[in-house]
């Protein structure tokens, strides 16, 4: 993961003619709700359109939001939830809007084909990003210049950050929180909007045959439960085969069916997920870390830390630390 950023409490979100209204609840329901509950200054969310008005969204409704792209490109995070057509360039004002808030220093998103959008600002050249599976090909043609990888959920380049469909942009919202406000608060998110606290960014969008009313798949999950209850444990693949009653060769194959990763790659991420609390909250050495989450010893955990969050265990608790520090600090409206 790049170094932690903190463009400020203000998120804008741009509706657009045609939007589903679930492309703008994610947003809302992550960024726009109140927390009371945590003693953090929360976002502050603003709709906005590119011209102020009504916006036909999908189902004959409509919503007015006043404000334009000024007061979007002037948010401390701009989220662009999809476009209307991914055939057509981005209007010159969203482009211009765009690419000021990018100089700006905000931190610039994507959900689904939202993507079109910034790669259409220039704001995607030479980076890696993602979109939908069904438009990487249409995405390819257009802008070669991108790093496109239409096999992941979320992609983060630290200042621009794109999402897949629109399920994985609710992932990438979840990211973003854990980011700024660390394991904690975007798990206890998830749990308020009954969603799994995290889905890492590199796993497979598109999951062959992910429904199936085959008795295994609650094996799988059984045996997937157990490994996070045991973490500090001792794991392997015949070891949760095990757990699931079958063979390594068969666990192998419906784990992969039902996940679109593998065992050890998923248990590597749980562990480096279960670290990261560890990093925030406690002045735990790494060695202890790394032995608590279940690695077998700091240089593996450090190696696979790296590879997971482009960056190293301390560097990653001294920026979040510096981070929580300047988060608590009074901010101003537009970030």
């Amino acid at each position: 993961m790049p170094p932690l950023r903190r463009p400020g409490p203000a998120v804008s979100v741009l509706a657009y003619e045609g939007m589903s209204a679930f492309e703008l609840g994610i947003v809302t329901e992550v960024f726009g709700l109140p927390r009371p509950e945590f003693d953090i200054p929360w976002y502050e969310l603003t709709i906005c359109a590119e011209e102020p008005g009504a916006v036909r969204v999908l189902g004959g409704a409509s919503l007015h939001t006043p404000h334009g792209l000024e007061v979007f490109a002037a948010a401390g995070t701009v989220i662009v939830p999809g476009v209307p057509d991914v055939s057509a360039d981005p209007s010159p004002g969203l482009v211009a809007a765009l690419r000021h808030a990018y100089h700006r220093g905000a931190r610039i998103m994507s959900i689904c084909s939202g993507a079109f959008a910034l790669a259409g600002a220039g704001l995607l050249t030479g980076r890696r990003a993602t979109t939908h599976w069904r438009y990487a090909e249409r995405f390819r043609r257009r802008y070669p210049g991108v790093a496109l990888d239409p096999d992941v959920l979320y992609a983060d380049d630290g200042v621009v950050l794109t999402s897949a469909g629109s399920a994985a942009g609710l992932d990438l919202c979840l990211h973003v929180v854990r980011r700024d406000h660390g394991a904690g608060i975007a798990n206890a998110v998830a749990r308020r909007l009954v969603t799994p606290p995290h889905r890492d960014g590199g796993q497979a969008q598109f999951i062959e045959a992910p429904v199936t009313a085959d008795p295994a798949d609650d094996r799988i999950a059984g045996s997937m439960a157990w490994a996070v209850a045991h973490l500090p444990d001792t794991i392997t693949v015949d070891i949760l085969a095990g757990r699931a009653h079958m063979s390594a060769r068969t666990y192998l194959r419906h784990f992969a069916r039902g996940t679109g990763t593998t065992p050890i790659r998923w248990l590597i991420n749980q562990r480096i997920q279960a670290s990261l609390a560890l990093l925030e909250t406690t002045t735990t050495p790494i060695e202890k870390i790394a032995e608590a989450v279940g690695f077998d010893s700091a240089v593996t955990y450090r190696h696979h830390f790296a590879h997971t969050m482009r960056t190293s265990p301390s560097a990653y608790r001294r920026a979040f630390r510096t981070g929580e520090a300047a988060g608590r600090r009074p901010s101003s409206r537009t970030g």
